[in-house]
């Protein structure tokens, strides 16, 4: 489990002044504690503010060092999203192009997640260019949990409840990806 960001790279800030690496923190301990209570054995790239290295591209290769070394069945990067016009809103998983586990792995999670949003339309991605994704030699997929820049969607990712349901349809879709 992976809660992007971190130290001095906050990410996104949200319209509401909200800092991306701490939501995902945030919801990442979340999902690693529903797992670990379904006996599903949790790996977390960092458990605090800060960085794994020196620089903004040492922490990202620290972060791949772990996921591989790992040989995780499934490596889970938790983010917030952004975009210029606040209209736009929606989970969305993202996936490495060519990773046949990785897609089927993001179509499971994007599933779960509109069933907490019947109101996203949004659909799992692929990506080629996501550092992360090119590099890691295990299945992953990174879930961007919302729109920072949509008011009414930064404003339920700041809830602690809503947080939790975003926690559990993670959990839900990774359960069902072990079970496919």
């Amino acid at each position: 489990m992976d809660a992007g960001h971190g130290g001095p790279d906050g990410g996104k800030t949200g319209v509401n002044g909200k800092l991306e690496k701490e939501l995902n923190l945030i919801i990442a301990e979340k999902v690693k504690k529903l797992l670990e209570e379904e006996g599903i054995a949790v790996i977390m790239t960092r458990e605090e503010d800060g960085w794994l290295a020196e620089t903004r591209i040492g922490d990202l290769k620290e972060r791949v060092r772990i996921m591989n070394e790992s040989k995780a069945d499934l490596a889970v990067s938790i983010h917030q999203n952004s975009y210029h016009e606040e209209s736009v809103f929606g989970a969305q998983v993202f996936y490495y192009t060519t990773s046949g586990e990785g897609k089927a792995a993001a179509e499971i999670l994007q599933n779960e997640l509109l069933e907490i949003d019947p109101e996203n339309k949004k659909r799992e991605k692929a990506n080629n260019t996501y550092y992360i994704l090119k590099k890691t030699e295990v299945p992953t997929v990174i879930v961007e949990c919302g729109f920072l820049s949509n008011h009414k969607e930064a404003e339920k990712l700041s809830d602690e409840a809503y947080q939790g349901k975003i926690a559990e349809a993670v959990v839900k879709g990774i359960k069902s990806f072990f079970l496919k």
